[in-house]
């Protein structure tokens, strides 16, 4: 990793360094002024590509930032921030984003664990149409946009009551043959990550994967009790426990439609956005058919399906790490 800007630091002769306001596998997330726009603020994301990798890796992983970036700039929604600007300087590629002040919704969530309470479900359901409608903007672009991050820490609530989804370092667009290609790499976030997600570049991922993250981030805003990951759940069906459980003042309503969003399989999760909000909003629980029950016959299909993407997903590890070590 690249030793971190410093303090005061101008880099592209425009953004001057405040301070660092994340670290991440890939680089830091900074807050920076535009000295062409005195005043106005910007979070500079840092993307390092792989020193140990081959120079034709590399300079891939460049062009592909910049295909990448491109798709993100042109993205226009009140509940995403804005991106400005993309450029590479000193070996590492940055996308330069409107900085969303306020608090995310993870600090509000612990925030309400450590008084002995929860955050209103009114509250959530407010913040859960906003994050809809900017899902259903992304995925109806004409390549559609798949973000594979969704967590309460990537939702901001600014000071206006406007939820944005502030970090795009997953985003992923969907190609003609509907296959993914990675924006700006990564995996995900484990306890908000479907199955299909675990194959990294060779899994299948679309908009059912965002809708499994937005339950299992309600989940865990509604309940303060973070989600069972997806792998122990294919092991130990039970593992989930029911969000009413946890917290008996959710609707049933509620309820019904997170843990139809968490599905495992895709097939049987709502299959876009606005299903999932008609559920969410519904006041009406979903049959028990639907949510809590398999036939034995879809049972098995599941598990089949599900235990060939973990065996595909190890072999494709170990030839990672076979080609590595001769490389």
């Amino acid at each position: 990793m690249p030793e971190p800007l410093r303090t005061d630091q101008v880099i592209k002769d425009r953004y001057i360094i405040r301070r660092i306001i994340g670290r991440g596998g890939m680089g830091s997330i900074y807050l920076a002024e535009d000295n062409r726009l005195p005043g106005r603020l910007c979070a500079l994301k840092e993307v390092h590509q792989d020193e140990s990798l081959p120079e034709e890796m590399r300079e891939q992983g460049h062009e592909q930032f910049y295909r990448e970036a491109s798709v993100l700039a042109r993205l226009d929604h009140p509940n995403l921030p804005k991106v400005s600007d993309f450029f590479s300087e000193g070996g590492c590629d940055y996308l330069v984003m409107d900085f969303v002040p306020g608090e995310d919704l993870k600090l509000l969530m612990d925030h309400a664990r450590r008084e002995g309470s929860y955050i209103p479900q009114n509250d959530i359901l407010t913040w859960a149409s906003q994050l809809a409608d900017a899902l259903e903007y992304l995925h109806k672009q004409p390549s559609p946009v798949i973000h594979r991050d969704l967590k309460p820490s990537n939702l901001k609530l600014t000071p206006s009551g406007l939820v944005k989804l502030v970090d795009f370092g997953l985003v992923k667009q969907m190609a003609p043959d509907e296959m993914t290609v990675t924006v700006i790499q990564g995996r995900g976030t484990a306890l908000y990550t479907p199955l299909e997600q675990y194959g990294g570049d060779a899994g299948h991922t679309d908009a059912r994967s965002d809708i499994y993250a937005f339950g299992a981030t309600l989940y865990h805003l509604l309940t303060n009790h973070p989600p069972v990951e997806a792998k122990q759940r294919f092991l130990r069906p039970d593992a989930l426990r029911p969000p009413r459980e946890l917290n008996a003042g959710i609707d049933p309503s509620v309820e019904s439609a997170i843990l139809w969003a968490m599905e495992l399989h895709p097939d049987e999760r709502p299959q876009d956005i606005e299903s999932f909000r008609q559920a969410l909003f519904s006041k009406v629980p979903l049959p028990n058919l639907v949510v809590r029950s398999r036939s034995p016959l879809v049972q098995s299909l599941l598990s089949s399906t599900v235990h060939r993407i973990l065996i595909a997903t190890t072999v494709v590890m170990l030839l990672i790490a076979v080609i590595a070590t001769f490389t």
